[in-house]
């Protein structure tokens, strides 16, 4: 008998631990990159999505530094990719099952465990499955979250985002999944990948909340057009979230479509 064993071996490089780093990177307007943190720190819920390698975790780290430090931040994922310099910070790991078929600790697990441990923010790496559900009822429930995931678009990033839930059981349907997903994500970051291979973000959404045929309506905010990420006509919502950390969002917005300009 011959066993085959697998080895994946991922080195994750960090070259950006700052939204500023991303803007040095060519990767983020200042613009763009002044409006996420200012959403960071009001306690908007981001999706960050994108495709293999577009520089998801990348993002997700610096989105985390901006975190104020007086938060008490919970993050979950497979592998420990994130680092960003926080106080309070407690990561958690999933664990396989051993050889006699226990001891596995699922991201779903560790979803459910966070929220037992008194998190002002949570985090998860990537969502992939059936841990999406703990997820957005987590969000649904005033938590801000940020997590990341695999898509070609911030539309289709929501369509999956109501899609992996409903692999949780039958008794989980669309019509209470989309407009519950609607209401919990504020943001959406999608990120992509030029022709030179170039990391860059290619668009950010923001979700007001509305849904009309089992579809969720997006605003854009800033959106790339000939290779620059320009000012959309979006708003985001919650914005008196803005206004209790002393953050005029809107003036933010028109200062950086002047400058465009």
């Amino acid at each position: 008998m011959v066993f085959v064993t697998a080895v994946n071996i991922r080195k994750f490089v960090l070259r950006a631990a700052r939204l500023d780093d991303l803007v040095e990177l060519g990767s983020l307007t200042p613009q763009a990159a002044a409006f996420l943190h200012a959403s960071v720190r009001a306690g908007l819920n981001i999706l960050v999505s994108g495709g293999t390698q577009a520089g998801k975790t990348t993002m997700l780290n610096c989105l985390a530094a901006a975190i104020p430090g007086s938060e008490r931040v919970i993050s979950a994922e497979e592998v420990f990719e994130l680092r960003f310099p926080h106080p309070d910070w407690v990561p958690l790991q999933t664990r396989q099952a051993g050889l006699e078929g226990t001891g596995e600790i699922r991201l779903r697990d560790l979803v459910k465990e966070t929220l037992r441990m008194r998190p002002s923010r949570v985090i998860v790496g990537e969502v992939r499955a059936e841990e999406c559900l703990d997820l957005v009822l987590a969000l649904n429930s005033g938590l801000p979250g940020m997590c990341t995931l695999h898509a070609n678009s911030a539309r289709e990033a929501l369509v999956k985002m109501c899609t992996l839930p409903l692999l949780a059981g039958e008794n989980i349907g669309s019509r209470f999944v989309v407009p519950t997903v609607a209401s919990s994500v504020d943001l959406v970051v999608h990120l992509g990948l030029d022709h030179r291979g170039r990391r860059h973000v290619e668009e950010i959404v923001a979700v007001p909340g509305r849904t009309e045929n089992d579809i969720i309506e997006v605003e854009p905010i800033f959106r790339r057009s000939d290779g620059e990420l320009r000012r959309a006509q979006g708003m985001p919502p919650r914005t008196e979230l803005y206004e209790r950390h002393g953050i005029d969002v809107r003036r933010l917005l028109a200062v950086g479509a002047e400058q465009e300009a």
